[in-house]
């Protein structure tokens, strides 16, 4: 296998250069500086991707635009948690509790509750005892370990579930099971399915700080049948998907719509909502 050297790194105003060298306006050098110091080059360098013409950016970019798309997406991304993780709370409450109460507490170490096409129970216990020695540190792990002879009931064990873990666990249900949970969202098992894949997704991105602004996810949402937008790979799909599982949350309207608003008119003059993929009637079919 070929190898080549890699680019040695250079300083600041050696990245300044480079920036100034392809095109980009950098205004005031010690403010420019100052932006490359606390953001990677790298990493700020995937912003500059809609001003890309060949090796040099397009006429007029400057790298203020650039630098505020990107803090636009750090306070998206911090928005967008906090809405995640009070849906994958209930979720695991919700997957958790029709579990255990249809097929007991330890129902879910025997195969037979589960959909037998599809669930993979050696691979599912690996995961479980991976996940119980990962962990094995925390007090509701020894109390469990050391009292109970390592039981854990559903409701502990699921505590210890990544999202990606809740949403395989989902899809591996029967599926009486799983038209029960997603009828708590008015939507069908396989929509509710698709939207858990999405929901870890998007989780991901949002913990490892990957890129929004311009970027697309692997997965497309399942579009409700009859809804007047269909859904793609861009951030306000995924958005989207937020509200269809905020089914039961009266504040959705007045509290995380009207956030988003207030971000998008404080970055208004740097950010094209085209890139986050939202249509003209964005508003209307978050609201609706």
């Amino acid at each position: 296998m070929e190898t080549r050297d890699v680019k040695p790194p250079l300083k600041f105003t050696e990245q300044l250069d480079l920036l100034v060298g392809r095109g980009c306006d950098v205004g005031d050098v010690q403010e420019a500086i100052a932006i490359l110091e606390k953001v990677n080059y790298y990493r700020l360098s995937a912003y500059f991707l809609p001003f890309k013409d060949g090796d040099k950016y397009i006429m007029g970019t400057k790298l203020k635009t650039v630098y505020q798309r990107h803090e636009f997406d750090r306070e998206l991304s911090y928005l967008l948690f906090g809405v995640i993780v009070s849906l994958e709370l209930r979720l695991r409450t919700q997957i958790s509790y029709r579990h255990a109460h249809t097929y007991g507490a330890l129902g879910y170490l025997e195969s037979e509750n589960f959909l037998q096409t599809r669930h993979n129970h050696d691979k599912f216990m690996k995961s479980i005892n991976r996940n119980i020695q990962h962990h094995k540190r925390q007090m509701f792990v020894r109390h469990h370990l050391t009292k109970y002879g390592g039981n854990f009931p559903l409701w502990v064990i699921v505590e210890l579930f990544t999202l990606g873990d809740l949403s395989h666990f989902y899809a591996d249900m029967k599926m009486a099971d799983r038209k029960a949970i997603s009828n708590q969202y008015n939507t069908t098992p396989k929509n509710l399915a698709s939207w858990l894949i999405c929901l870890t997704n998007l989780r991901n991105y949002c913990t490892h700080y990957t890129r929004l602004y311009f970027n697309k996810f692997a997965a497309v949402p399942a579009t409700p049948r009859g809804y007047p937008h269909v859904l793609g790979k861009f951030v306000f799909d995924y958005i989207l998907v937020l509200k269809f599982l905020s089914v039961s949350n009266p504040d959705w309207n007045n509290s995380f719509v009207v956030q988003l608003e207030a971000l998008l008119e404080k970055y208004q003059d740097y950010i094209d909502l085209a890139h986050l993929g939202f249509p003209q009637n964005w508003l209307v079919l978050l609201k609706s």
